[in-house]
């Protein structure tokens, strides 16, 4: 584990802050939130083990696409269209290899990484979890914030009931890996810790696969209630998920094929 730690360590970032990079501060741009892809190309490098070289898998082909502040905008399309690079390159994993991703107008570039991460929530399709309390798992997210915040964040969550018929409450210990509870009540976790964050963007992918219809039906109507101040992305493949955001954006093969609401979509056939 030790040599593990130090390989970490020892690993270089893919790519570095450039050194005019600035502080990313939404509340202080018009538009802040605004995001925009124009013309993204990217390829996951693909190692040749025949060859000493890398190969490419081109993902995103020419996306171009803008999501509005304070907007709900969902992103639908089979496996590998690039509905989850679009989330890793939002939350700088990696750079495009050509095009530009603006943030409030600016290059996403010219912003921190730091900065642009503290400025969004991710909701994963898979939440890890620490082998700790399932309060401090949710408080995490934010951990200046009070603990009656985190019981709000619960709540807003829907797992503050779930948390409250456990033996020890919010003291209760999940588990290595969240394995003592279950994968919705490990979604919940993931959405009441975004939820705390309160940060201005939102990135949810698949935040309800592991939920029952009527606890979506719950959580999806609070994510509308919280995300009237909030721009957010969301990736699923339930229609019940994204019939009422503000835009769903079909992707295929890279590329933004249809755009409209629910009902413009369904018009287009």
């Amino acid at each position: 584990d030790m040599e593990a730690m130090f390989s970490l360590r020892d690993t270089k970032p893919a790519f570095t802050d450039r050194e005019s990079a600035m502080e990313y501060k939404p509340e202080a741009m018009k538009g802040g939130t605004d995001i925009t892809f124009h013309d993204v190309e990217f390829a996951y490098p693909v190692p040749d083990a025949q060859a000493d070289k890398q190969k490419t898998r081109p993902i995103l082909r020419g996306m171009s696409f803008n999501v509005k502040e304070g907007t709900t905008v969902a992103f639908v399309g089979a496996s590998g269209c690039g509905k989850s690079t679009i989330l890793r390159l939002l939350y700088r994993f990696y750079e495009p290899d050509a095009g530009g991703v603006n943030l409030g107008g600016t290059d996403i570039r010219d912003l921190t990484a730091e900065s642009v991460r503290k400025s969004i929530a991710v909701v994963p399709q898979d939440t890890p979890l620490f082998n700790d309390t399932i309060g401090y798992n949710i408080h995490y997210g934010d951990l200046s914030a009070s603990f009656d915040e985190v019981v709000e964040a619960a709540k807003k969550a829907h797992i503050h009931d779930t948390i409250m018929s456990f033996p020890d409450g919010y003291d209760t210990v999940v588990g290595e890996r969240g394995l003592k509870v279950s994968g919705g009540e490990k979604q919940r976790v993931a959405l009441a810790r975004a939820i705390l964050k309160k940060a201005p963007i939102m990135l949810c992918d698949e935040p309800t696969s592991s939920l029952d219809s009527h606890t979506e039906a719950d959580i999806m109507a609070n994510l509308k209630e919280v995300g009237r101040d909030t721009t957010t992305i969301i990736i699923a493949h339930r229609l019940s998920t994204i019939q009422d955001a503000d835009e769903i954006i079909v992707l295929h093969e890279g590329k933004v094929v249809e755009r409209g609401t629910h009902w413009e979509l369904l018009a287009q056939g």
